[in-house]
């Protein structure tokens, strides 16, 4: 074999980044999922990525095509249909990620946190009204925890209120980095009641009078997410759109238990993309007439970035794995949460490394991916407030404020 010879994938159906063959951990008919959605991926969203991302805009074409997918809610008992392992909607986040991380938070936010929020603490009725129609796409929603003041300390410092009015309960307050809101046909909310001081759930649909909308500018991470800042004043929701399993904040964690480990499947999603440009730009770029690939130093840093995937591939795989068996902990999701962003960070500052000058060039992705992974990193909970939560599973006790 020349030294500059490739070596070939383990098979032509399996990705070039997943040395190991992950993917092997998929039965027959979730591999077919997979390669389905990758197809999709590859031939509808990978040629206008940078397009919408320059834009500002989030491709909100693509949400018909999503349905037709067939994959929205898929981890959900609801329909008629057998709840898919975490293991395949895990893998399925690193698919959305490794060719645009915005159209990965876009579809997540929705399928993810949106429709978990209602499907883990939603009654049966609330169940059977909104499900069905965002599994759909008929009706898209969004998440809103976040707030202007509000961030690792959104546990008891929501100022967004919730007060009860005879058949109504009226919220006042606002919400910050909503993603989706722009579009979006609901958006579940999340208060403190004024009367006793818990943090409850609600289903805030668009045409509520005294909800508003606006989209954030000047954002340059995941810039084709539509985030923006939701505004309750006054807003009546009626009583039968108060989740009615969301009573206090350790209501509202079991869902961002579930889907901050889904963050470390996006960080290695982006980790392959980023390597997957690099890897094919020092086979391409010839420097001192000889590809750059056959330097010793860019293959240090490609040894680097395997490694990274590598291991991080092993950690989101092992937390989905206990989330199927049900004994993952609160610990297990933040710890994959914190290192995988964190080895991402590293992974995209040496694919930019790889490419010079050429790197900060959209026309080649890896500034974009570059620039997605500070949000990822900051996300579902900072590194160190996820470090607090590993730590305090590990040792017992509480090291927050």
């Amino acid at each position: 074999m020349s030294k500059h010879e490739p070596l070939e994938p383990l098979s032509p159906d399996f990705l070039d980044a997943d040395l190991f063959g992950y993917q092997d951990a998929l039965t027959d008919d979730e591999q077919k999922i997979i390669l389905k959605v990758r197809a999709f991926l590859r031939d509808e969203v990978a040629p206008r990525a940078n397009e919408f991302w320059e834009k500002g805009e989030s491709p909100v074409h693509l949400l018909p095509r999503l349905a037709e997918l067939d994959i929205v809610g898929l981890g959900y008992d609801f329909d008629g249909r057998k709840p898919a392992r975490k293991v395949l909607t895990g893998w399925l986040g690193l698919e959305f990620s490794r060719v645009d991380p915005s159209t990965s938070t876009m579809f997540s936010v929705h399928s993810g946190l949106a429709m978990s929020s209602i499907a883990i603490l939603g009654s049966d009725e609330q169940k059977d009204r909104w499900l069905p129609p965002m599994r759909r796409m008929e009706k898209i929603g969004a998440f809103g925890l976040s707030e202007p003041h509000g961030g690792s300390d959104v546990a008891g410092g929501l100022e967004t209120t919730a007060r009860r009015d005879g058949d109504d309960w009226v919220l006042n307050g606002r919400k910050r980095w909503i993603g989706n809101a722009t579009f979006a046909d609901l958006v579940i909310i999340y208060a403190k009641d004024e009367e006793d001081g818990e943090v409850k759930g609600f289903v805030v649909e668009k045409e509520f009078a005294g909800f508003g909308v606006e989209k954030m500018e000047g954002k340059y991470s995941l810039r084709a997410v539509e985030n923006a800042d939701v505004y309750l004043e006054d807003c009546r929701v009626p009583a039968a759109n108060k989740l009615e399993h969301a009573n206090t904040f350790a209501d509202t964690s079991k869902v961002l238990r579930l889907t901050r480990g889904g963050v470390a499947w996006g960080a290695v999603g982006v980790m392959m993309g980023a390597y997957e440009r690099a890897v094919a730009y020092s086979r391409e770029r010839v420097q001192f007439g000889e590809p750059i690939a056959s330097f010793q130093l860019i293959s240090d840093l490609i040894a680097r970035m395997a490694g990274n995937i590598t291991a991080c591939m092993g950690m989101a795989l092992r937390v989905s794995q206990l989330q199927d068996q049900g004994v993952h902990l609160d610990e297990h999701a933040a710890l994959s949460k914190t290192y995988c962003t964190t080895r991402l960070r590293e992974v995209v500052g040496w694919a930019k490394e790889i490419m010079g000058g050429n790197g900060i060039l959209l026309e080649h992705d890896v500034i974009r991916y570059f620039m997605d992974a500070e949000a990822l990193y900051s996300y579902e909970g900072t590194s160190q407030m996820n470090s607090l939560i590993v730590g305090r599973g590990i040792t017992g006790y509480s090291a927050f404020v």
